[in-house]
């Protein structure tokens, strides 16, 4: 099953997409944030017998806008942690990323032309949270993810090494494209590839299997920590390809359009704008 929250009217609808060209609304529910804090929300999704939208035109939200946490790991894939010059890690580097900084899947993305200078790409899997967990073994977390989506990480490398925490250069507002869709977990197969490009040309080409800390890990891990409650976001990482470990290093720049794309998830497509 597949899952949107759409802007309509001045405000937002969820909905259960039922194919490529058309979408059932999830009557009463705003968006995906308020349906995952009914415990039985994929019985409501899958029973939703609302209006029929045409998704030809539509203008999708990101996709969970409302997360009481996001929490993102760095430097997980193996590859980035090489070209990166760094040693795989024992433990998952976290850090945070508040919801202002989502925008749509499609949305362009604007940046303050001070925090342009050292622009990158990070296309990334995002998994979302269905219930509470608290202290959850690996082997038990797939039943506390609700699906996946795509994230589309800009990042502020000047900001990001001002100094040793990481936040300020991940959390921009509105310079996360985050969508188009939530894919549950049983319409959803682990591994497929994820794809970069910036104008069209490739920049990262990675299959999520060379993950070190899977989904399930990072269920494990984070939630020994804090309790992740519905509707929480987890941003796993991004692989190889990223511009800052290219010599020389590599920029995004105005009017650029970046792309990262999924096998299964789909596409987020984000167009620069410096100003």
């Amino acid at each position: 099953m597949k899952l949107a929250t759409l802007r309509r009217g001045g405000s937002t609808v969820a909905v259960r997409v039922d194919s490529d060209t058309s979408a059932t609304v999830i009557d009463g529910v705003a968006d995906l944030s308020a349906l995952l804090a009914d415990p039985s929300w994929s019985t409501i999704a899958e029973n939703a017998a609302g209006e029929t939208v045409d998704l030809a035109d539509a203008d999708y939200a990101p996709v969970v806008p409302h997360p009481g946490k996001i929490v993102c790991v760095g430097l997980n894939y193996a590859n980035h942690i090489k070209e990166m010059g760094r040693e795989l890690p024992e433990f998952p580097t976290l850090f945070a990323k508040f919801r202002e900084a989502l925008t749509g899947p499609y949305d362009d993305v604007v940046v303050p032309s001070y925090a342009a200078s050292e622009l990158d790409w990070e296309g990334e899997l995002a998994f979302v949270v269905g219930k509470p967990a608290y202290q959850v073994a690996e082997a038990d977390a797939e039943a506390y993810i609700a699906g996946y989506s795509v994230m589309n990480d800009y990042t502020m490398r000047d900001y990001q090494y001002r100094t040793l925490q990481w936040d300020q250069g991940k959390t921009f507002e509105k310079t996360s494209g985050f969508g188009p869709f939530l894919t549950t977990t049983d319409s959803y197969t682990f591994g497929g590839s994820l794809t970069t490009t910036l104008d069209g040309e490739t920049m990262q080409s990675t299959t999520t299997d060379d993950l070190v800390f899977t989904p399930a890990k990072l269920v494990e891990y984070i939630s020994h920590i804090v309790t992740l409650q519905p509707g929480d976001v987890v941003v796993t990482g991004t692989p190889g390809g990223v511009g800052h470990a290219r010599k020389p290093g590599r920029y995004i720049q105005d009017g650029q359009t970046v792309e990262v794309t999924i096998d299964g998830l789909g596409t987020v497509r984000n167009k620069t704008v410096v100003r």
